[in-house]
């Protein structure tokens, strides 16, 4: 059976392709998901719509993201932790904590956003990734001081 997806499905294509896939895969999983249409002319017409309002909204979300970049890029977080005397964290700084600092200077970002790659263990001055959307990233400057 050809269907065609409305959004993206991991293994199986992006969303506005036409696939061929097995009929009790299109009606037991991608249907009622509403992962994908039946391929007809009115489905592909419908499929066309849709793709021209989801780029309207991801181009609006991607200038979002810019400008929220442009702001972050100045933005410079100082936390506080016990450390030791060689400057070792106690604990570590993770991705929430980092969200939350710059939500106390105005800046809304998931702490699922930030990209550390692994905890912040020590003091000093470490530069953190925000992912704001697939195409753009943001650069923050997190300094740790001892307690």
């Amino acid at each position: 059976m050809e269907v065609i997806l409305r959004e993206d499905v991991q293994a199986l294509g992006k969303a506005g392709q036409v696939v061929k896939v097995k009929d009790g895969y299109a009606r037991n999983f991608l249907f009622p998901r509403n992962l994908a249409y039946e391929a007809t002319e009115g489905n592909k017409k419908r499929i066309a719509a849709e793709q021209a309002a989801r780029a309207g909204k991801l181009a609006a979300e991607k200038a979002a993201a810019e400008e929220l970049a442009g702001r972050l890029a100045g933005a410079r977080v100082t936390l506080t932790a016990k450390a030791g005397e060689e400057g070792k964290l106690f604990g570590s700084i993770g991705g929430a904590d980092i969200a939350e600092a710059l939500a106390h200077q105005g800046f809304v970002v998931d702490k699922r956003r930030v990209d550390l790659g692994h905890p912040i263990k020590t003091t000093g001055e470490h530069t953190v990734s925000v992912k704001l959307h697939p195409e753009v990233t943001a650069q923050v400057r997190v300094t740790v001081q001892g307690a």
